[in-house]
């Protein structure tokens, strides 16, 4: 089921003409949100995200358009019979284009779309996560870098590389030849009691669960946390390495050339990553 400008429409239904500038210009940004048991992880801050992003790049935000009208308009789509428990959303946010596809009065719209997903919490999995530096193209060290727009080719090319070199994930690298994020989320290094993650400078993901994450780290006495640009060369001396983002929480580096790395680390921190997933949710009552 989708959500195309508050009507329900079946997954398969036409809405988007040629002229769509999300399509042809990758003019759209979006936010891709955990929703469990009709619960939405971290609301405010990703509703803060999405009207940064849309005055970023002079999208005209309508006078309606406030966080419980953001939250409604998910919830219709998962009011539907059978639905899962545990949901992926994606709020993708669109400028509306005229007859000629390259010029718009600003206004947008939006689609909201749904994927299920196993687990309503956090989980660190045991799996084999090999990466490697993909150099073929950079990603550059400008604001637009840092927001979630539909211009992904690159984390597109380079997942093809991924799969045809069988690595589950690249880490991208900006003009500086500095390590910056992985394909799937933000990347955080850890070497000792020192758990380091690049700086929004660098051109990362402004990611709602790299701050919380840099959140709970500055708290706890245990880790001195760095948001400082990260060399290639620093990788093979880490004790962990491991990418996060919105959907999958924290996801453990297993390998990296000829390094293999642990995760206790980011087994230690799984939990209170829930914990603040949880309070985000007492925060929007």
């Amino acid at each position: 089921m989708l959500n195309f400008n508050g009507e329900l429409l079946n997954e398969d239904a036409t809405f988007l003409d040629g002229n769509n500038r999300g399509l042809q210009l990758g003019d759209a940004v979006f936010e891709e949100l955990r929703v469990v048991n009709g619960d939405v992880f971290f609301l405010e801050e990703h509703y803060l995200r999405l009207m940064s992003s849309m005055r970023i790049l002079r999208m005209e935000i309508p006078m309606h358009f406030t966080m419980e009208f953001m939250e409604e308009e998910i919830l219709r789509v998962l009011s539907q019979p059978n639905s899962n428990k545990a949901n992926r959303i994606k709020f993708t946010v669109f400028r509306n284009s005229t007859s000629d596809y390259k010029r718009s009065d600003n206004t947008i719209s939006y689609v909201i779309s749904t994927i299920d997903i196993e687990n309503p919490f956090y989980t660190i999995e045991e799996r084999d996560y090999e990466v490697e530096l993909y150099k073929d193209f950079y990603k550059n060290t400008t604001m637009l870098s840092n927001l979630d727009t539909n211009n992904k080719i690159l984390n597109v090319v380079g997942s093809i590389y991924a799969r045809e070199n069988d690595y589950q994930d690249c880490l991208l690298l900006n003009e500086r030849k500095q390590v910056i994020e992985t394909l799937n989320g933000n990347i955080f290094l850890i070497h000792g009691n020192t758990i380091k993650t690049p700086p929004l400078a660098d051109g990362c993901l402004n990611g709602i669960l790299r701050r919380k994450l840099m959140d709970i780290i500055s708290k706890l006495d245990e880790y001195q946390l760095l948001e400082e640009s990260i060399s290639p060369f620093e990788l093979q001396k880490a004790d962990e390495l491991f990418a996060i983002n919105s959907i999958d929480g924290i996801i453990p580096i297993t390998k990296y050339r000829k390094k293999n790395f642990t995760n206790a680390v980011a087994k230690a921190l799984i939990g209170k990553l829930n914990a603040a997933a949880r309070l985000s949710l007492n925060k929007s009552i």
